[in-house]
């Protein structure tokens, strides 16, 4: 493996993009001397933003069909690719005809060994399309979700899938279940993490067929330490370290908690600063407020890692500032650091792709 960690970002992908997506990537090369990123879109939006953003080394260009071995000193490169992927688009087709966009040349240099991860805050349509059809799933790996970390009271949980498999078997659940227990074992030193499936009661009878599919296959897995249900209301208080779902429950509980956490935060503000008394009283507690709150920022995890892919995708939100596109290169290279995707692979080898 070598010394550095190799990034391609989608550096055209996402709302706030370039300004946000350069700026993130030159706070991670402040944040990390291993990581090498590859900036991947169109020249001069890059160049201008590079400029804006104070950075005055040169940056090497290279085309996107070039071959030739990488100066692994630089520890910035551009890439030029032409086309973008808008949200709207549909992602098979835009996959397969805008073969010059972002999204498709940096998962190309996943694909090529050129890159160890790929980071977009782009579409993710076309990032799960692209994960699937041009990096590829590992050997025995039935489909591959979309991980989260969640911010819950005893401090985080990995919600998976949270929106890449909307129709999934239960055989598919279960190794999501594997995947999210190797993934949090290594990434927050928990030996035994507890997994649970999200449903609708504590019972084992509770649920719709999948889950009731599923249950016992995850209470016999030997792999795992599974726990049962975990029930919605009990998620944000940090009911169990793994939550497996299938994409469309896994996606609606990620965007109430996004949603909750945001008006939360909104009602809070404005009832400490209702009149004087209470903006007296918020000045007295701004620092306690503000250290706890912080748990709950979703940008301070980074992005969803793609389990169970030959390269490391990491799709972002697409509204991610440069704190989350930061955070989500930074949490590449811990994961390259831990050979998380070495253990999945390791792990779930032998099956049928």
């Amino acid at each position: 493996m070598s010394e550095f960690v190799r990034v391609a970002l989608d550096a055209m992908g996402g709302d706030n993009a370039p300004h946000e997506t350069v700026q993130g990537a030159l706070d991670a090369l402040n944040g990390s001397p291993a990581l090498r990123i590859i900036l991947v879109g169109q020249e001069d939006a890059l160049r201008r933003q590079l400029k804006k953003c104070g950075y005055t080394e040169d940056v090497p260009v290279k085309e996107s069909e070039d071959g030739s071995d990488w100066d692994e000193n630089a520890r910035l490169i551009i890439v030029k690719a032409s086309e973008l992927i808008e949200m709207a688009e549909p992602p098979v087709a835009a996959i397969m005809s805008k073969r010059d966009s972002s999204i498709v040349r940096a998962m190309q240099l996943v694909r090529q060994g050129k890159a160890d991860a790929y980071v977009s805050a782009g579409s993710t349509g076309a990032t799960l399309v692209g994960g699937q059809t041009i990096i590829g799933r590992v050997k025995g790996v039935e489909r591959a979700p979309l991980a989260p970390f969640i911010p819950t009271e005893k401090g985080t949980s990995i919600l998976i899938d949270c929106g890449a498999n909307v129709d999934a078997r239960s055989s598919a659940l279960v190794q999501f279940a594997k995947m999210g227990s190797i993934y949090y074992k290594n990434a927050m030193h928990k030996e035994k993490p507890t997994v649970a499936i999200v449903n609708i009661g504590a019972e084992e009878e509770k649920g719709n067929a999948l889950v009731k599919e599923t249950f016992p296959l995850l209470r016999d897995c030997p792999g795992i330490n599974f726990i049962g249900s975990a029930e919605a209301r009990d998620i944000p208080a940090g009911v169990a370290d793994v939550l497996v779902c299938e994409a469309f429950t896994g996606n609606v509980i990620l965007k109430m908690y996004e949603g909750v956490g945001r008006a939360a935060l909104h009602m809070l503000k404005k009832g400490l600063t209702k009149n004087l008394i209470t903006k007296i009283g918020a000045l007295l507690v701004k620092n306690s407020v503000k250290e706890n709150l912080k748990v709950f920022d979703m940008s301070e995890y980074g992005g969803a890692p793609m389990l169970g892919l030959k390269g490391l995708v990491v799709k972002t939100h697409g509204s991610a500032t440069a704190k989350e596109i930061k955070n989500s290169i930074l949490q590449c290279a811990t994961f390259q650091e831990l050979a998380i995707g070495k253990q999945i692979e390791e792990s779930l080898a032998g099956g049928s792709n």
